[in-house]
């Protein structure tokens, strides 16, 4: 037998030898990637797939998986959150009608139960049952509002309207609430005409929001301010006030579906976050921009930015 046979003999059985233990190399591997993959999912952890190879290929199947697992872990995380979210709300909401449902039954009670109640007090009690109904309902209107902004169902036709206009009417809708304050009410909305492309009553929806949250949180600056300004071709809104303000951690969640103002501002209010939260979905289907900014007890301002139109 040659030397060249030989040579050639060894190096076959080199390459046999060396193909096998890479494919065992290669079902250890698949194999290792297998059980962590299962621990990933299984457990629900932000881990990665971590494996040492030369194998360009196997690198880049692993570069791809790891792009998936980070894109489901996401996709998790969003929905517990809003799992979170949907739980707070629930609460919130039921908080919200039991108490007025609760004073609505003491003075069923009360008015059956004392026959003899002088007229007066009997149109009293009558007044607060209203009062209270109509505040049921308007929690109600509020929940099915975002509800149906969420998913689509709300479409805002959009037309060229007055800005200047709409903010002169939400101030006068609200005057006798503003008065009743004793708020020095400052407004500075220019004569001449601005013209924004927006629905109307959208635009009155998301100004009588504001406006009734600057009262609500802000009577202790006793000022109510609404502004109007141009800006490079934007027409911005100020609704402000000078009251306990917002804390700066706190302003970028204030719009959160889930979010409460009570929880910044005035805990003598409890509310299901939900106006702030339909306030901006109105803002956004209408092509602006809402911002807040707040400086405690010098000035808060909700800040409404739309593109302006001829």
């Amino acid at each position: 037998m040659s030397v060249a046979t030989i040579i050639v003999g060894i190096a076959f059985v080199f390459t046999i030898g060396w193909h096998a233990y890479r494919q065992r190399k290669s079902k250890e591997r698949l194999l290792a990637i297998e059980e962590k993959l299962k621990a990933i999912v299984d457990q629900e952890t932000s881990s990665k797939l971590l494996v040492a190879t030369d194998e360009k290929e196997l690198q880049l199947v692993l570069a791809q998986m790891n792009r998936l697992l980070a894109s489901n872990q996401q996709q998790v995380a969003h929905y517990h959150k809003a799992k979170l979210e949907q739980r707070k709300m629930l609460a919130n909401i039921s908080h919200d009608l039991k108490t007025p449902l609760t004073v609505m039954i003491a003075y069923i009670e009360k008015l059956e139960l004392d026959r003899e109640m002088p007229e007066q007090e009997r149109m009293r009690i009558i007044g607060r049952l209203h009062e209270k109904t109509e505040q049921v309902i308007s929690q109600m209107n509020k929940f099915f509002a975002l509800a149906k902004l969420e998913a689509g169902d709300e479409l805002l036709p959009l037309s060229r309207i007055d800005l200047n206009e709409v903010c002169r009417q939400s101030v006068l809708d609200h005057y006798e609430w503003l008065a009743s304050t004793g708020m020095d009410v400052q407004i500075d909305i220019p004569e001449k005409p601005i013209y924004i492309q927006g629905n109307k009553e959208g635009l009155e929806r998301v100004l009588s929001n504001l406006i009734a949250n600057a009262i609500r949180y802000g009577y202790e600056g006793n000022v109510f301010g609404l502004s109007v300004t141009e800006e490079e071709g934007q027409a911005v809104v100020d609704v402000w006030d000078k009251g306990k303000g917002i804390p700066e951690t706190e302003q970028e969640r204030i719009f959160e579906r889930m979010y409460t103002l009570d929880d910044a501002r005035n805990p003598a209010f409890h509310g299901s976050g939900l106006g702030l939260s339909i306030t901006k979905r109105l803002v956004v289907a209408m092509k602006g921009t809402i911002t807040a900014i707040s400086t405690p007890y010098q000035k808060t301002i909700f800040r409404c930015t739309f593109k302006k139109i001829r």
